[in-house]
């Protein structure tokens, strides 16, 4: 089992430095930030870009993977975003995890003066969006003339640290992008269901689990070759209520099959609202033996 942590880019980067390297020094397998232009109620407050976040938190870090949770094309185009994916790869000497997802209504749809899209558009845009950017990612030269996006001779040179590209997870709950899961992900990453009951929740991920076990098997593809991430925050409890409840929440994980969770740092108040201490606890007493677990 491996454990990632999320750091939200709410703080000055001579405060949030310190949380990054000490990710790192703990043995965090992965470390996240989220790829928002503002997120929910925290969109008054303070919010820096993610990407120029991961990079400084690349200079500080030497092991610990990186990531996003998760881009989408609400404010991204492919042929500009691979060129920033390129350059986070490099600074990273290639520990990027390059989370990808459909994007959500709100802030990210609404800042930048277009329609807010229904369910299904926003998939079929993610899907235009992926295939496009895996194109550019892999091969130069990409020309593309979309429903959703334009490419003229989009270049890669030199191309991702990793090959054949940065690894991509995917975010998926519903069966056409978990079909896109099986297609170009790496990693599937799933929030479960929208539930108020800690017990509704962990039912509906293990039914998520079930269909992405059926997706993959439809479309031939080897479940070993897909690392499953849960975000374990997205229940109604927050993971890091106490040591003893995070490790029994990984234990649950580990039973569906899931390869990696995350959780979240606390913060003072509002989202992820928790206790500094239980952290250090899990970091320093209980990571190593979950990590063998």
């Amino acid at each position: 089992m491996r454990i990632g942590i999320v750091i939200l880019p709410d703080q000055r980067w001579s405060d949030s430095r310190r949380r990054w390297s000490q990710a790192d020094e703990w043995g965090f397998d992965h470390a996240w930030t989220y790829d928002h232009l503002g997120w929910r109620d925290l969109v008054d407050g303070p919010w820096f870009d993610s990407v120029t976040t991961l990079t400084a938190a690349a200079t500080v870090t030497s092991r610990v993977r990186l990531g996003t949770l998760v881009a989408s094309p609400n404010f991204r185009h492919p042929a500009a975003f691979a060129r920033q994916v390129t350059a986070l790869d490099d600074v990273s000497g290639g520990r990027l995890l390059l989370g990808l997802g459909a994007g959500g209504i709100g802030f990210d749809s609404a800042v930048l003066g277009g329609e807010t899209l229904p369910p299904r558009q926003r998939v079929d845009r993610l899907a235009e969006f992926t295939e496009l950017l895996d194109l550019i990612l892999r091969e130069d030269g990409t020309t593309w003339h979309g429903e959703w996006f334009t490419a003229v001779d989009a270049r890669n040179n030199p191309g991702c640290v990793q090959t054949p590209r940065v690894p991509f997870v995917m975010a998926a709950n519903g069966p056409r992008s978990m079909r896109l899961v099986a297609r170009f992900g790496q990693g599937w990453v799933t929030t479960g269901p929208d539930e108020d009951d800690l017990e509704g929740w962990w039912s509906g991920v293990a039914e998520a689990a079930a269909r992405m076990d059926a997706t993959l098997a439809t479309a031939g593809r080897d479940p070993g070759t897909l690392d499953r991430y849960l975000s374990l925050d997205s229940a109604p409890v927050f993971s890091l209520r106490s040591a003893e409840f995070f490790a029994d929440q990984v234990g649950r994980a580990a039973a569906l099959g899931f390869t990696d969770v995350v959780t979240h740092w606390p913060r003072a108040s509002s989202w992820y609202a928790g206790d500094d201490a239980v952290l250090a606890d899990v970091a320093t007493r209980l990571l190593p033996e979950l990590r063998r677990a």
